[in-house]
């Protein structure tokens, strides 16, 4: 029988936490362990009488907290220590400001239908001069510029993806739900802006920025890679990691 819904002040709990939390309290507590094989989206579908959608997120989420990890045609496993601890979770920055209390919001400069450069064939696993969805957006706390997102999209991942207002909800949550993460790459490194990324930051040319490069993947797929440019003097990378 599923479990009743917990209460908080802001209402009843929702579906997909009541089965992210019941995961997470099972391999908290020794139930499974790392490289035990948890029950399969339908033995959770039934247990908890909720949508195979909303077990996917409660699972998605666990993926990138790095708790299991999910192998495609076989099932989901308690991930290894050493995988977790090197976990650096994929993050929406709405959900980030909003967490800091700051008011979010999102100008898009680019939303358009292009031809895959040599990189981005690369990256994304598609022919050269193939059609790519392309994005520029700059993302503001509070009016403040702290983010130049340079992003490129694989349709056959994400055929919708030139339709949406990212004014009203971001590419990473968007993506995340029509191509659920399995996996993701990331390069971080400090660099100096380019002449774009300055002008639509409102930063100098020789101000210092953290910038991450990342390739995020659904079922061993390349959804989609990202620039992320942050002027240094805005911007901190935070994370927390529980055993």
């Amino acid at each position: 029988m599923p479990r009743p819904a917990r209460s908080t002040a802001a209402g009843p709990e929702p579906q997909y936490l009541k089965v992210k939390n019941h995961l997470r309290e099972g391999i908290a507590s020794g139930h499974w362990v790392a490289g035990d094989l948890l029950p399969s989206e339908g033995a959770l579908v039934a247990q908890f009488e909720v949508s195979r959608m909303t077990v996917n997120r409660a699972l998605r989420e666990l993926v990138q907290e790095g708790l299991i990890e999910r192998v495609q045609g076989v099932g989901s496993f308690v991930a290894q220590l050493h995988r977790i601890s090197s976990t650096l979770n994929v993050r929406d920055v709405h959900e980030e400001i909003v967490e800091r209390g700051g008011q979010h919001e999102a100008r898009v400069h680019a939303l358009l239908r292009g031809k895959a450069s040599p990189q981005q064939a690369a990256e994304l696993g598609l022919k050269r001069g193939a059609p790519v969805f392309l994005s520029l957006i700059v993302h503001l706390e509070n009016g403040q510029a702290i983010q130049c997102e340079e992003r490129a999209v694989n349709p056959a991942c994400a055929p919708e993806f030139l339709s949406q207002d990212f004014t009203r909800i971001t590419p990473t949550h968007y993506l995340m739900e029509v191509a659920p993460l399995s996996e993701a790459r990331y390069m971080i490194e400090a660099a100096l802006p380019g002449e774009v990324e300055a002008k639509l930051l409102g930063i100098a040319r020789r101000d210092p920025c953290l910038v991450v490069k990342r390739i995020t993947y659904s079922r061993g797929v390349a959804v989609t890679s990202v620039k992320l440019t942050h002027p240094g003097a805005r911007y901190q990378l935070q994370g927390s990691f529980s055993a």
